[in-house]
């Protein structure tokens, strides 16, 4: 059969795994909730996903269910999780600059060494959340619950904590240079 550009494109096809072959290079999909930048995943179910080291910049998560869901060294730059609930989900080395978790449940959310330079915890629960060393400059706190969060060695610069809740937090080696505390409940008042 003589080599032509169908024969040989038939040929290369044949030759490619399938989607969901076990091809590493195959994205990753939950129900209609695929898992790439700028995706629409509002109230999907991803509770227990290893969505581990993705790119899931821009992503919508608005309302989903990710408690437990391991999103480790994830990049979540721009990526919306407003009213989410992410309970005990594992961000751990996450990047999330200009993210948005308003009024998102992160109850025992472990976000350690997590980047999130400029992200929006507005409103949100963080009761309990490990923020170890964390980067969180010009990022907004206001009205946030942070009650027995681990904030060790977290830094908090310019950082909005308006009206929030840090009763309780461990604050050893913590910064907080010029950061607004007006209204805010268990915030160090020698800064």
């Amino acid at each position: 059969m003589p080599l032509t550009r169908g024969t040989l494109l038939a040929a290369a096809l044949l030759a490619t795994p399938a989607l969901g072959a076990g091809n590493p290079a195959d994205p990753l999909v939950f129900g209609t909730c695929g898992m790439w930048p700028h995706a629409r995943c509002q109230g999907a179910d991803l509770r227990h996903k290893d969505l581990s080291g993705l790119d899931l910049a821009g992503a919508d998560f608005t309302g989903a269910r990710l408690a437990r869901a391991d999103l480790r060294a994830a990049n979540l730059a721009g990526a919306i999780f407003d009213g989410a609930d992410l309970t005990g989900a594992r961000l751990s080395k996450a990047n999330a600059p200009g993210a948005s978790f308003r009024n998102a449940r992160l109850v025992g959310a472990d976000l350690e060494f997590a980047r999130l330079m400029r992200a929006d915890f507005s409103g949100a629960d963080l009761t309990a959340a490990n923020l170890e060393a964390a980067k969180a400059p010009f990022a907004w706190f206001q009205g946030a619950r942070l009650t027995d969060a681990n904030l060790q060695e977290t830094k908090f610069n310019a950082t909005n904590l308006r009206g929030a809740n840090l009763e309780g937090a461990f604050l050893r080696y913590t910064i907080f240079p010029d950061s607004a505390f007006e209204g805010c409940t268990g915030c160090p008042t020698d800064w």
